[in-house]
């Protein structure tokens, strides 16, 4: 499974390059804070699994990694190739990138 960290994901933002992000975590916790990705929570991302880019690079976010490591995997089952799951979630990007950012 490709990863890529948040300091990666950072310079991807900053540079404007084209890509899907998407938060598996739960509607509750994309309210409390988020990183501006689509909100498609884990028990869902099959079935709205067509919201999900397969022509350009799509980084899979959530709280931890846990979660959206589970979600690259299933949609990897299903055909994808353009994905990768961003190592240490949210809670990473707190750490390393915007201590202000609220999470629980």
């Amino acid at each position: 499974m490709k990863e890529v960290t948040v300091q990666e994901l950072k310079s991807m933002m900053d540079r404007n390059e084209e890509f899907q992000l998407i938060d598996v975590r739960e509607p509750f916790e994309y309210e409390v804070s988020h990183l501006n990705g689509l909100n498609i929570p884990l028990s869902g991302v099959l079935i709205e699994a067509e919201k999900i880019a397969k022509d350009i690079p799509v980084i899979i976010q959530c709280r931890s990694g846990k979660r959206s490591a589970q979600a690259v995997m299933l949609l990897e089952q299903q055909g994808y190739t353009n994905l990768s799951n961003l190592k240490g979630g949210i809670l990473a990007w707190k750490e390393e990138i915007d201590p202000e950012l609220d999470v629980y």
